[in-house]
Protein backbone atom coordinates (compact mmCIF):
# COMPACT_ATOMS: atom_id res chain seq x y z
CA UNK A 1 0.00 0.00 0.00
CA UNK A 2 1.34 3.44 -0.93
CA UNK A 3 1.12 5.99 1.87
CA UNK A 4 -0.59 9.33 1.40
CA UNK A 5 1.60 12.42 1.66
CA UNK A 6 2.47 13.45 5.22
CA UNK A 7 4.23 16.68 6.11
CA UNK A 8 5.53 16.59 9.67
CA UNK A 9 7.63 19.74 9.34
CA UNK A 10 7.38 22.41 6.60
CA UNK A 11 9.94 21.65 3.89
CA UNK A 12 12.80 22.15 3.76
CA UNK A 13 13.17 20.93 7.32
CA UNK A 14 16.17 21.63 9.54
CA UNK A 15 18.10 18.52 8.51
CA UNK A 16 17.59 19.25 4.81
CA UNK A 17 18.80 22.81 5.37
CA UNK A 18 21.84 21.72 7.34
CA UNK A 19 22.87 19.04 4.86
CA UNK A 20 22.30 21.44 1.96
CA UNK A 21 24.55 23.98 3.68
CA UNK A 22 27.29 21.39 4.19
CA UNK A 23 27.01 20.18 0.61
CA UNK A 24 27.27 23.72 -0.74
CA UNK A 25 30.60 24.10 1.04
CA UNK A 26 32.21 21.13 -0.69
CA UNK A 27 30.33 20.66 -3.98
CA UNK A 28 31.01 22.85 -6.99
CA UNK A 29 28.27 25.39 -7.69
CA UNK A 30 25.91 24.69 -10.55
CA UNK A 31 25.44 20.95 -10.04
CA UNK A 32 22.53 21.52 -7.68
CA UNK A 33 21.05 24.85 -8.75
CA UNK A 34 17.71 24.64 -6.95
CA UNK A 35 18.76 26.35 -3.69
CA UNK A 36 19.92 29.40 -5.65
CA UNK A 37 16.66 29.83 -7.56
CA UNK A 38 14.16 32.40 -6.25
CA UNK A 39 11.38 30.78 -4.26
CA UNK A 40 12.74 27.27 -4.79
CA UNK A 41 13.01 24.63 -2.09
CA UNK A 42 15.73 22.00 -1.86
CA UNK A 43 15.14 18.66 -0.16
CA UNK A 44 17.42 15.76 0.61
CA UNK A 45 15.85 12.41 -0.12
CA UNK A 46 16.36 9.69 2.47
CA UNK A 47 14.27 6.88 1.01
CA UNK A 48 11.89 6.18 -1.85
CA UNK A 49 9.50 3.38 -2.71
CA UNK A 50 6.91 3.11 -5.48
CA UNK A 51 5.52 6.59 -6.03
CA UNK A 52 6.59 7.85 -2.60
CA UNK A 53 9.66 9.73 -1.42
CA UNK A 54 10.69 10.42 2.17
CA UNK A 55 13.05 13.26 2.95
CA UNK A 56 15.64 13.41 5.73
CA UNK A 57 13.18 15.25 7.98
CA UNK A 58 10.56 12.49 7.80
CA UNK A 59 8.16 14.12 5.32
CA UNK A 60 6.48 11.77 2.85
CA UNK A 61 5.68 12.93 -0.67
CA UNK A 62 4.04 11.69 -3.85
CA UNK A 63 6.65 11.88 -6.59
CA UNK A 64 5.07 13.34 -9.72
CA UNK A 65 8.47 13.50 -11.43
CA UNK A 66 9.45 9.80 -11.40
CA UNK A 67 12.93 11.07 -10.57
CA UNK A 68 13.27 12.81 -13.97
CA UNK A 69 11.39 9.89 -15.54
CA UNK A 70 13.86 7.27 -14.32
CA UNK A 71 11.49 5.53 -11.90
CA UNK A 72 8.97 4.39 -14.50
CA UNK A 73 8.54 1.08 -12.64
CA UNK A 74 8.49 3.01 -9.36
CA UNK A 75 11.26 3.73 -6.92
CA UNK A 76 13.05 0.68 -5.51
CA UNK A 77 10.91 -1.86 -7.29
CA UNK A 78 11.39 -5.21 -5.49
CA UNK A 79 12.35 -7.08 -8.66
CA UNK A 80 14.94 -4.44 -9.58
CA UNK A 81 16.35 -4.44 -6.04
CA UNK A 82 16.62 -8.22 -6.01
CA UNK A 83 18.32 -8.26 -9.41
CA UNK A 84 20.83 -5.65 -8.23
CA UNK A 85 21.47 -7.54 -4.98
CA UNK A 86 22.02 -10.85 -6.77
CA UNK A 87 24.32 -9.38 -9.41
CA UNK A 88 26.31 -7.38 -6.85
CA UNK A 89 27.14 -10.67 -5.18
CA UNK A 90 28.63 -12.01 -8.43
CA UNK A 91 30.19 -9.24 -10.50
CA UNK A 92 30.20 -5.50 -9.83
CA UNK A 93 32.34 -4.42 -12.76
CA UNK A 94 33.55 -5.89 -16.03
CA UNK A 95 36.12 -4.61 -18.49
CA UNK A 96 34.17 -2.15 -20.59
CA UNK A 97 34.76 -2.66 -24.29
CA UNK A 98 37.32 -5.46 -23.82
CA UNK A 99 35.56 -8.28 -21.91
CA UNK A 100 31.79 -8.62 -21.68
CA UNK A 101 29.52 -10.57 -19.33
CA UNK A 102 26.37 -12.70 -19.77
CA UNK A 103 23.85 -10.00 -18.78
CA UNK A 104 25.29 -7.67 -21.40
CA UNK A 105 24.42 -10.28 -24.02
CA UNK A 106 20.95 -10.83 -22.57
CA UNK A 107 20.14 -7.13 -22.38
CA UNK A 108 21.36 -6.45 -25.90
CA UNK A 109 19.22 -9.30 -27.23
CA UNK A 110 16.20 -8.02 -25.31
CA UNK A 111 16.60 -4.46 -26.61
CA UNK A 112 17.03 -5.69 -30.19
CA UNK A 113 13.70 -7.53 -29.90
CA UNK A 114 11.97 -4.39 -28.63
CA UNK A 115 13.58 -1.80 -30.92
CA UNK A 116 11.31 -0.04 -33.47
CA UNK A 117 14.32 -0.01 -35.80
CA UNK A 118 14.98 -2.14 -38.88
CA UNK A 119 17.65 -4.85 -38.41
CA UNK A 120 18.76 -3.29 -35.11
CA UNK A 121 21.89 -3.49 -33.02
CA UNK A 122 22.69 -1.87 -29.66
CA UNK A 123 25.41 0.62 -28.75
CA UNK A 124 25.49 0.92 -24.94
CA UNK A 125 26.27 4.16 -23.14
CA UNK A 126 26.31 5.50 -19.59
CA UNK A 127 23.89 8.44 -19.90
CA UNK A 128 21.28 9.85 -22.22
CA UNK A 129 23.55 12.71 -23.25
CA UNK A 130 26.25 10.23 -24.22
CA UNK A 131 23.69 8.29 -26.25
CA UNK A 132 22.94 11.46 -28.20
CA UNK A 133 26.68 12.00 -28.73
CA UNK A 134 27.02 8.45 -30.10
CA UNK A 135 24.03 8.90 -32.42
CA UNK A 136 25.37 12.16 -33.86
CA UNK A 137 28.88 10.73 -34.32
CA UNK A 138 27.36 7.66 -36.02
CA UNK A 139 25.32 9.79 -38.43
CA UNK A 140 28.20 12.07 -39.34
CA UNK A 141 30.57 9.15 -39.98
CA UNK A 142 28.00 7.12 -41.91
CA UNK A 143 26.85 9.92 -44.23
CA UNK A 144 30.16 11.85 -44.45
CA UNK A 145 28.07 14.98 -43.96
CA UNK A 146 28.60 17.63 -41.30
CA UNK A 147 25.21 19.29 -40.78
CA UNK A 148 22.56 18.33 -38.25
CA UNK A 149 18.98 19.58 -38.06
CA UNK A 150 17.52 20.13 -34.58
CA UNK A 151 14.32 21.75 -33.41
CA UNK A 152 13.35 24.50 -31.01
CA UNK A 153 12.57 23.92 -28.26
CA UNK A 154 14.51 20.75 -27.54
CA UNK A 155 16.65 19.28 -24.79
CA UNK A 156 19.16 16.55 -25.63
CA UNK A 157 21.73 16.84 -22.83
CA UNK A 158 24.64 18.93 -21.58
CA UNK A 159 27.74 17.34 -23.14
CA UNK A 160 29.18 19.32 -26.04
CA UNK A 161 27.58 17.42 -28.92
CA UNK A 162 24.23 17.06 -27.19
CA UNK A 163 24.36 20.69 -26.10
CA UNK A 164 24.92 21.75 -29.71
CA UNK A 165 21.50 20.33 -30.66
CA UNK A 166 19.72 21.51 -27.49
CA UNK A 167 17.85 24.75 -27.94
CA UNK A 168 18.11 26.88 -24.83
CA UNK A 169 20.60 29.71 -25.32
CA UNK A 170 21.33 30.08 -21.61
CA UNK A 171 22.75 26.53 -21.63
CA UNK A 172 24.71 26.98 -24.86
CA UNK A 173 26.06 30.53 -24.71
CA UNK A 174 28.79 30.02 -22.07
CA UNK A 175 30.31 27.30 -24.26
CA UNK A 176 29.52 28.75 -27.69
CA UNK A 177 33.15 28.71 -28.98
CA UNK A 178 33.25 24.93 -28.55
CA UNK A 179 29.82 24.08 -29.95
CA UNK A 180 29.17 22.98 -33.50
CA UNK A 181 28.27 25.77 -35.92
CA UNK A 182 26.80 23.20 -38.32
CA UNK A 183 23.49 22.82 -36.51
CA UNK A 184 20.41 24.02 -38.38
CA UNK A 185 17.32 24.87 -36.34
CA UNK A 186 13.63 24.90 -37.14
CA UNK A 187 10.59 25.28 -34.88
CA UNK A 188 9.31 22.00 -33.49
CA UNK A 189 6.23 20.81 -35.41
CA UNK A 190 6.84 23.39 -38.16
CA UNK A 191 5.46 22.92 -41.66
CA UNK A 192 7.08 19.67 -42.91
CA UNK A 193 7.84 21.45 -46.18
CA UNK A 194 10.39 23.57 -44.32
CA UNK A 195 12.16 20.42 -43.18
CA UNK A 196 12.13 18.99 -46.69
CA UNK A 197 13.46 22.23 -48.19
CA UNK A 198 16.33 22.43 -45.70
CA UNK A 199 17.34 18.82 -46.31
CA UNK A 200 17.21 19.41 -50.05
CA UNK A 201 19.46 22.46 -49.86
CA UNK A 202 21.97 21.48 -47.15
CA UNK A 203 24.25 18.46 -46.55
CA UNK A 204 22.52 17.28 -43.38
CA UNK A 205 23.74 14.07 -41.74
CA UNK A 206 20.80 13.66 -39.39
CA UNK A 207 17.59 15.11 -38.06
CA UNK A 208 17.54 14.91 -34.25
CA UNK A 209 14.05 15.03 -32.77
CA UNK A 210 12.13 14.25 -29.61
CA UNK A 211 8.88 12.55 -30.74
CA UNK A 212 7.29 14.47 -27.87
CA UNK A 213 9.29 17.36 -26.45
CA UNK A 214 9.85 16.61 -22.75
CA UNK A 215 11.77 18.94 -20.47
CA UNK A 216 11.29 21.95 -22.73
CA UNK A 217 7.53 22.14 -22.41
CA UNK A 218 5.86 18.78 -23.14
CA UNK A 219 4.91 19.51 -26.77
CA UNK A 220 3.02 16.94 -28.83
CA UNK A 221 3.33 17.39 -32.62
CA UNK A 222 0.28 17.21 -34.90
CA UNK A 223 -0.70 13.76 -36.08
CA UNK A 224 1.41 12.75 -39.07
CA UNK A 225 4.15 15.35 -38.56
CA UNK A 226 6.85 12.94 -37.44
CA UNK A 227 6.00 10.57 -40.29
CA UNK A 228 6.43 13.47 -42.75
CA UNK A 229 9.84 14.23 -41.26
CA UNK A 230 10.79 10.58 -41.70
CA UNK A 231 9.74 10.66 -45.35
CA UNK A 232 11.87 13.74 -45.97
CA UNK A 233 14.85 12.02 -44.38
CA UNK A 234 14.41 9.02 -46.67
CA UNK A 235 14.17 11.24 -49.76
CA UNK A 236 17.39 13.05 -49.01
CA UNK A 237 19.58 10.32 -47.52
CA UNK A 238 19.45 11.90 -44.07
CA UNK A 239 19.39 9.74 -40.94
CA UNK A 240 16.54 10.15 -38.46
CA UNK A 241 17.61 10.18 -34.80
CA UNK A 242 14.75 9.82 -32.32
CA UNK A 243 15.61 11.01 -28.80
CA UNK A 244 13.41 8.75 -26.64
CA UNK A 245 15.44 9.18 -23.46
CA UNK A 246 12.43 10.69 -21.68
CA UNK A 247 9.58 9.11 -23.65
CA UNK A 248 10.85 5.54 -24.01
CA UNK A 249 9.70 2.37 -22.25
CA UNK A 250 5.98 2.96 -21.95
CA UNK A 251 5.76 6.57 -20.78
CA UNK A 252 3.43 7.73 -23.57
CA UNK A 253 1.22 4.64 -23.82
CA UNK A 254 3.46 2.93 -26.38
CA UNK A 255 6.78 1.29 -25.62
CA UNK A 256 8.37 4.04 -27.71
CA UNK A 257 6.67 7.27 -28.72
CA UNK A 258 7.60 6.85 -32.42
CA UNK A 259 5.21 3.91 -32.49
CA UNK A 260 2.22 6.28 -32.30
CA UNK A 261 3.12 7.27 -35.88
CA UNK A 262 4.57 3.98 -37.08
CA UNK A 263 7.92 5.72 -37.56
CA UNK A 264 11.12 3.63 -37.85
CA UNK A 265 14.12 5.83 -37.00
CA UNK A 266 17.62 4.95 -38.09
CA UNK A 267 18.92 5.60 -34.59
CA UNK A 268 16.96 5.72 -31.35
CA UNK A 269 18.43 7.03 -28.09
CA UNK A 270 17.04 5.60 -24.85
CA UNK A 271 17.93 5.76 -21.18
CA UNK A 272 16.34 7.00 -17.94
CA UNK A 273 13.60 4.37 -17.37
CA UNK A 274 15.78 1.66 -18.93
CA UNK A 275 17.87 1.18 -15.79
CA UNK A 276 15.03 1.06 -13.25
CA UNK A 277 17.08 3.48 -11.14
CA UNK A 278 20.58 2.49 -12.25
CA UNK A 279 22.60 4.54 -14.76
CA UNK A 280 22.53 2.98 -18.22
CA UNK A 281 21.51 4.15 -21.69
CA UNK A 282 21.78 2.96 -25.27
CA UNK A 283 21.43 3.79 -28.92
CA UNK A 284 19.37 1.33 -30.95
CA UNK A 285 20.37 1.60 -34.59
CA UNK A 286 20.36 -0.07 -37.96
CA UNK A 287 23.13 -2.65 -38.40
CA UNK A 288 24.18 -1.07 -41.70
CA UNK A 289 24.64 2.31 -40.02
CA UNK A 290 26.58 0.94 -37.05
CA UNK A 291 29.11 -0.74 -39.34
CA UNK A 292 31.05 2.54 -39.43
CA UNK A 293 32.32 1.69 -35.93
CA UNK A 294 34.10 -1.48 -37.13
CA UNK A 295 37.81 -1.25 -36.38
CA UNK A 296 40.83 -3.49 -35.93
CA UNK A 297 42.38 -0.94 -33.60
CA UNK A 298 41.26 0.81 -30.42
CA UNK A 299 37.51 1.42 -29.96
CA UNK A 300 36.53 4.81 -31.37
CA UNK A 301 33.98 5.46 -28.64
CA UNK A 302 33.77 3.67 -25.33
CA UNK A 303 33.67 4.19 -21.57
CA UNK A 304 34.99 2.41 -18.49
CA UNK A 305 31.55 1.62 -17.09
CA UNK A 306 29.79 0.78 -20.36
CA UNK A 307 27.15 -1.95 -19.90
CA UNK A 308 27.97 -2.21 -16.20
CA UNK A 309 26.86 -5.66 -14.92
CA UNK A 310 24.71 -4.32 -12.07
CA UNK A 311 23.07 -1.75 -14.33
CA UNK A 312 22.35 -4.48 -16.92
CA UNK A 313 20.72 -6.61 -14.21
CA UNK A 314 18.54 -3.69 -13.14
CA UNK A 315 17.60 -2.94 -16.76
CA UNK A 316 16.57 -6.53 -17.45
CA UNK A 317 14.41 -6.54 -14.33
CA UNK A 318 12.83 -3.20 -15.21
CA UNK A 319 12.02 -4.34 -18.75
CA UNK A 320 10.43 -7.50 -17.37
CA UNK A 321 8.26 -5.48 -15.00
CA UNK A 322 7.15 -3.18 -17.83
CA UNK A 323 6.20 -6.19 -19.96
CA UNK A 324 4.76 -8.51 -17.29
CA UNK A 325 2.64 -5.80 -15.64
CA UNK A 326 1.65 -4.19 -18.96
CA UNK A 327 2.82 -0.79 -17.74
CA UNK A 328 2.60 0.57 -21.27
CA UNK A 329 -1.10 -0.21 -21.37
CA UNK A 330 -1.48 1.14 -17.86
CA UNK A 331 0.12 4.43 -18.89
CA UNK A 332 -2.34 4.67 -21.77
CA UNK A 333 -5.31 3.99 -19.47
CA UNK A 334 -4.25 6.38 -16.71
CA UNK A 335 -3.33 8.91 -19.38
CA UNK A 336 -6.91 8.98 -20.60
CA UNK A 337 -8.12 9.57 -17.04
CA UNK A 338 -5.60 12.38 -16.60
CA UNK A 339 -6.49 13.85 -19.99
CA UNK A 340 -10.16 14.14 -19.06
CA UNK A 341 -9.35 15.78 -15.74
CA UNK A 342 -6.67 18.13 -17.03
CA UNK A 343 -8.86 19.26 -19.92
CA UNK A 344 -11.02 21.13 -17.40
CA UNK A 345 -8.16 23.08 -15.85
CA UNK A 346 -7.92 25.99 -18.34
CA UNK A 347 -11.59 26.77 -17.74
CA UNK A 348 -11.51 26.19 -13.98
CA UNK A 349 -8.25 28.00 -13.21
CA UNK A 350 -7.49 31.37 -14.76
CA UNK A 351 -3.70 31.00 -14.45
CA UNK A 352 -3.67 27.77 -16.48
CA UNK A 353 -3.27 28.49 -20.17
CA UNK A 354 -3.14 25.01 -21.67
CA UNK A 355 -2.47 21.35 -20.95
CA UNK A 356 -0.61 19.00 -23.29
CA UNK A 357 0.58 15.45 -23.20
CA UNK A 358 0.05 11.77 -23.79
CA UNK A 359 0.05 8.71 -21.53
CA UNK A 360 1.72 9.67 -18.26
CA UNK A 361 3.66 12.63 -19.66
CA UNK A 362 1.77 15.91 -19.24
CA UNK A 363 2.62 19.59 -19.16
CA UNK A 364 0.51 22.31 -17.58
CA UNK A 365 1.24 25.70 -19.17
CA UNK A 366 0.92 28.41 -16.53
CA UNK A 367 0.39 32.11 -17.22
CA UNK A 368 3.73 33.18 -15.72
CA UNK A 369 6.90 31.68 -14.28
CA UNK A 370 5.88 33.16 -10.92
CA UNK A 371 2.59 31.25 -11.03
CA UNK A 372 4.48 28.06 -11.87
CA UNK A 373 6.81 28.57 -8.90
CA UNK A 374 3.81 29.10 -6.63
CA UNK A 375 2.29 25.88 -7.94
CA UNK A 376 5.43 23.79 -7.39
CA UNK A 377 6.07 25.35 -3.97
CA UNK A 378 2.45 24.97 -2.86
CA UNK A 379 2.46 21.39 -4.09
CA UNK A 380 5.59 20.61 -2.09
CA UNK A 381 4.05 22.08 1.05
CA UNK A 382 1.19 19.58 0.59
CA UNK A 383 3.46 16.64 -0.12
CA UNK A 384 3.66 16.64 -3.94
CA UNK A 385 7.01 16.78 -5.74
CA UNK A 386 6.50 18.61 -9.02
CA UNK A 387 9.01 20.05 -11.49
CA UNK A 388 8.70 23.00 -13.85
CA UNK A 389 10.18 23.14 -17.33
CA UNK A 390 10.02 24.97 -20.62
CA UNK A 391 12.29 27.77 -21.85
CA UNK A 392 10.49 30.29 -19.63
CA UNK A 393 9.87 27.96 -16.70
CA UNK A 394 6.12 28.13 -17.17
CA UNK A 395 5.28 24.44 -17.67
CA UNK A 396 4.56 22.23 -14.65
CA UNK A 397 5.33 18.62 -15.55
CA UNK A 398 3.13 15.74 -14.42
CA UNK A 399 5.28 12.63 -14.84
CA UNK A 400 4.33 10.02 -12.21
CA UNK A 401 5.67 6.46 -12.12
CA UNK A 402 3.77 4.12 -14.43
CA UNK A 403 3.06 2.00 -11.35
CA UNK A 404 1.38 4.75 -9.31
CA UNK A 405 -1.89 3.50 -7.77
CA UNK A 406 -4.90 5.17 -9.34
CA UNK A 407 -6.10 6.35 -5.93
CA UNK A 408 -2.74 7.95 -5.15
CA UNK A 409 -2.73 9.69 -8.52
CA UNK A 410 -6.20 11.01 -7.73
CA UNK A 411 -4.99 12.33 -4.37
CA UNK A 412 -2.09 14.11 -6.06
CA UNK A 413 -4.42 15.75 -8.56
CA UNK A 414 -6.80 16.87 -5.81
CA UNK A 415 -3.93 18.50 -3.94
CA UNK A 416 -2.70 20.23 -7.09
CA UNK A 417 -6.21 21.55 -7.72
CA UNK A 418 -6.28 22.81 -4.14
CA UNK A 419 -3.13 24.83 -4.82
CA UNK A 420 -4.50 26.13 -8.13
CA UNK A 421 -7.68 27.31 -6.41
CA UNK A 422 -5.50 29.53 -4.22
CA UNK A 423 -2.99 30.89 -6.73
CA UNK A 424 -5.46 31.46 -9.58
CA UNK A 425 -7.90 33.62 -7.63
Amino acid sequence: MSPLPRIVIPPPGPRSRELSRRLAEVEAPGINTLPAMPGAVSLLWEEASGANVQDVDGNIYIDMTSGFGVAAVGHRHPRVVEAVREQAGKLLHGLGDVHGHPLRVELAERLVRLAPVDDPQVFFSISGAEAVEIAIKTAVAFTSRSGVLAFEPAYHGMTLGALSVSSRAEFRDPFAPWLSARVHRLPFACDPERVDELLRQSPVAAVVVEPIVGREGVLVPPAGWLAEVERSCRRHGTLLIADEIFTGFGRTGRLFAVEHEGVRPDLLCCGKALGGGMPIAAVLGRREVFRIWETQKEALHTATFVANPVACAAALAALSVIEDDNLTGRAEKLGEILKARLATWPERFSCVGAVRGRGLLWGVEMSTAAATRRLTTGALERGIILLAGGPKGTVAQIVPPLTIPEELLGTAMELLEEVLEIICR
